[in-house]
């Protein structure tokens, strides 16, 4: 099955991609949950029109997100948690004590953009997130977990 993705599906595709799956999946799960739309040939007229229009847009917002991950590129963040004498973390460290660490610094950033290289962190160290901008901008950026 042909289909045309409205949003961003992990390990699927990026929103206006064009990718094949399998029919279940499309029907059942895709369409019915908003994620995408079936790929007749009207639906498919109606998204390369789309996307001509959205083309000059796109390379505005592209630039916009270049920009920010050069200022990204500088910061090094510090996020404080409890610990044990070994340097142990009671708990671990996720996306959204990232998220508002770099709210701190002045950058918006949806913790859903932001990916850490483990899933738990859990002691203290050095580390590297990357965080997707923009479907082809992508920046990756250092933090430092120390003890309170």
């Amino acid at each position: 099955m042909e289909i045309i993705l409205l949003q961003d599906v992990n390990k699927l595709g990026q929103k206006d991609d064009i990718v094949h799956v399998k029919d279940g999946y499309g029907t059942n799960f895709l369409i019915p949950n908003g994620y995408a739309i079936a790929a007749t040939s009207s639906a498919k007229k109606m998204h390369t029109e789309n996307l001509k229009q959205r083309a000059h847009k796109e390379e505005k917002i592209k630039a916009n997100a270049q920009e920010i991950a050069s200022k990204l590129i500088e910061v090094s963040l510090s996020i404080g948690a409890k610990t044990s004498s070994s340097g142990k973390i009671f708990g671990s460290v996720n996306t959204i004590q990232i998220a508002e660490a770099l709210k701190e610094k002045g950058f918006d950033i949806d913790r859903k953009s932001i990916t850490l290289p483990e899933d738990q962190i859990k002691e203290v160290g050095k580390y590297k997130a990357v965080i997707k901008l923009h479907r082809e901008v992508k920046v990756e950026v250092e933090f430092e977990i120390v003890a309170e």
